[in-house]
């Protein structure tokens, strides 16, 4: 190669030794800055002081997982202690935080079984819903509901809320045996029957539960005929067959029944017998009402001393005194109280309701409002029962026929007693 480039008189780019023609190696040397780790403070709070690792546990031939065995100084051990945290209630779910989605999912179900107790009446009914689904009484609140298609609904009128009102009263609710009422009088004529027909078919009509109406007038009471359905058995019945009735299918075909679902059960109709209807005779009537009943009227005879009131008044949880319009009659029903206050039943009159029958003699000439007045100062209520052509004649009382202000007040009259009657008593 170097002979052609003479020839050709070209200037050679440099002399080639044997040496040239080796391989020759270059070093080069680089000074870096010696990197010095220096530990921050977080992990120096965390570091284990004097922990020995054995470096010979680290083959270079094997790089897989090693275990070091660390071995720490004042190493304390808290025991663990229990925590009794109690028993763990499930908070229950409210029906409007879950979408149709969620439900179907299965979102809404608690993780632990519920007690019976969680089905309560707020959580599982749509209160918005009834009241928007509710067409509302009142002739202008209808049709303003109606008109707008439901849209807006401003409630029931004054006098629709003011007879559920009512009805909120009477239904009330008791716990235990059966409530007594009986209902007094110590003077004939004033319409004691009529007015324990009215408490016991006002109580009747409202209530989902059983009412009867005892006849327990041992002079031959009448309160059987003053319902449309007649019967032919007596309180003599139920005393002679008592050993056999165990149902209450058993006991009703004993009884008249009214259209208000109010039971009556007669008195005897044969005077020869009627006088041995006595204190034990009301005793296993008593007790056999109380089986199947949840309220029983007794309609007493005349008068305050015979051989059933005292029974009566040792079941009595209230009473009912009926007082007439006139002068005398207001004075017996006066006396009424007093011969009760000094026989041991104080707490009877202090709970006691006096209907005030403004449909007999004299009334149009007396003042009510001081014979109202008298009565408020010794009992507990009054309630006056305006006259009425259906009442007046002493026959079959049919209560839907009633006018307006009788039935108000025959309703008044057994939410008033409702009132006083106890909702649990001692015993039951």
């Amino acid at each position: 190669m170097n002979s052609a480039r003479k020839d050709s008189g070209e200037e050679p780019w440099g002399q080639l030794d044997s040496e040239d023609e080796q391989t020759q190696s270059v070093t080069f040397t680089v000074s870096l800055p010696v990197t010095v780790h220096e530990t921050p403070d977080d992990e120096k709070a965390v570091a284990i002081d004097e922990v020995a690792i054995d470096h010979t546990y680290l083959d270079s031939a094997d790089l897989g997982t090693r275990s070091i065995p660390l071995v720490a100084k004042d190493v304390l051990t808290v025991p663990d202690v229990p925590v009794d945290t109690g028993p763990v209630i499930p908070a229950l779910p409210k029906s409007d935080q879950y979408s149709k989605k969620e439900r179907a999912r299965g979102d809404h179900i608690s993780a632990t079984p519920e007690p019976a107790s969680a089905l309560t009446a707020e959580r599982l009914i749509d209160a918005k819903a009834g009241r928007s689904s509710r067409a509302p009484e009142g002739f202008f609140q209808s049709l303003l509901y109606k008109s707008t298609f439901g849209l807006v609904n401003v409630g029931d009128s004054k006098a629709a809320r003011a007879r559920k009102a009512v009805d909120a009263r009477i239904e009330k609710h008791f716990d235990g045996g059966t409530r007594f009422v009986p209902v007094l009088t110590r003077k004939g004529g004033v319409g004691k029957t009529t007015i324990a027909s009215l408490l016991g078919m006002a109580l009747a009509d409202v209530r989902e539960d059983r009412v009867i109406a005892i006849d327990a007038n041992p002079d031959r009471g009448t309160l059987a005929e003053r319902v449309s359905t007649a019967t032919n058995y007596t309180v003599r019945d139920v005393v002679l067959r008592a050993p056999e009735i165990t149902t209450f299918n058993e006991f009703q075909t004993l009884v008249a029944r009214d259209e208000t679902r109010l039971d009556i059960l007669a008195s005897d109709t044969d005077p020869s017998v009627s006088q041995a209807f006595d204190e034990n005779d009301y005793n296993v009537v008593a007790d056999m009402a109380e089986r199947f009943y949840s309220i029983a009227i007794t309609d007493c005879g005349t008068g305050i001393v015979h051989s059933v009131m005292r029974a009566t008044l040792q079941r009595a949880d209230s009473i009912v005194i009926v007082s007439g319009g006139s002068v005398d009659e207001a004075r017996l029903a006066s006396e009424t109280l007093t011969w009760l206050e000094s026989n041991g039943y104080g707490d009877l009159v202090a709970n006691a309701v006096v209907a005030i029958n403004t449909a007999t003699q004299g009334t149009n000439l007396v003042n009510l409002d001081e014979i109202e007045a008298h009565f408020q100062s010794r009992v507990r209520e009054t309630v006056l029962v305006p006259y009425d052509p259906s009442l007046a004649t002493g026959s079959t009382i049919r209560f839907a026929d009633l006018k307006p202000l009788t039935k108000t007040a025959a309703r008044e009259l057994a939410a008033t007693v409702a009132d006083g009657l106890p909702v649990r008593r001692e015993g039951d």
